[in-house]
């Protein structure tokens, strides 16, 4: 497998956390939060002065930093990065220099948008970007069921919910304009629209969103007190 990877993408591929962290100027470390202070503690003694961002949530800086002298920060993605569609956040640490934002901006930005947080704005990151896609999933589930409740067969609501939700947020994104102008745009007093936000209110959908917001950020302040 290692070797199909390497001919293939040229790319080289190994399982040993020791040897890549010494060939390797830039480290990312991609694993579960509970195991990143074991992979920081077993590869310390390669990675003295290098550049180390933490993909995980829950880990402070301030922890890795202690058990390596790397110049350790952190970044919170989410899964759109895949089709370069990601939304990430960056934090530095203590010993991360401005050249370091940079060059984690330029990785970051290959795959999404990027913005510079301080550390502890990133469990908010976490909640808002990381488990956002998962909210935004639960909607566009339950507009689709709304279609299929009001007549429409479930593959041709589910197109339309999975469009409309794409063409929002890529309108939202390429005209800068806010949600209340973007939404004014629609609404038609005593119309179709005005109706489903009526019903939107008496149920607070806003309110189940931003809760949930606040549930997965304040989660993630708790590992940050678990992973110590």
């Amino acid at each position: 497998m290692r070797r199909a990877v390497q001919t293939e993408t040229g790319i080289d591929v190994t399982a040993d956390n020791l040897e890549v962290a010494r060939s390797a100027e830039t480290i990312l470390i991609g694993v579960k939060p509970g195991v990143v202070l074991s992979v920081i503690r077993e590869i310390a003694p390669v990675i003295e002065g290098k550049l180390v961002i933490s993909l995980a949530a829950g880990v402070r800086v301030t922890n890795m930093e202690s058990m390596s002298k790397a110049r350790l920060m952190r970044a919170m993605t989410n899964t759109p990065t895949a089709i370069l569609r990601g939304a990430t956040a960056v934090a530095h640490g203590a010993r991360t220099t401005p050249d370091d934002l940079a060059r984690a901006r330029t990785i970051f930005d290959a795959v999404g948008a990027t913005v510079e947080v301080n550390e502890d704005q990133i469990d908010a990151v976490t909640a808002l970007a990381g488990s956002g896609p998962a909210f935004v999933y639960t909607v566009i589930e339950a507009l689709a069921e709304g279609g299929v409740k009001t007549g429409l067969p479930p593959e041709v609501a589910a197109v339309l919910a999975t469009h409309t939700a794409l063409g929002a947020a890529q309108l939202a994104a390429e005209t800068g304009k806010s949600p209340e102008e973007l939404r004014r745009m629609v609404v038609t007093p005593g119309g179709t629209t005005a109706a489903g936000l009526a019903a939107m209110e008496k149920f607070k959908t806003s309110d189940g969103l931003i809760a949930a917001v606040e549930a997965a950020t304040n989660r993630g302040r708790e590992m940050a007190k678990e992973n110590k």
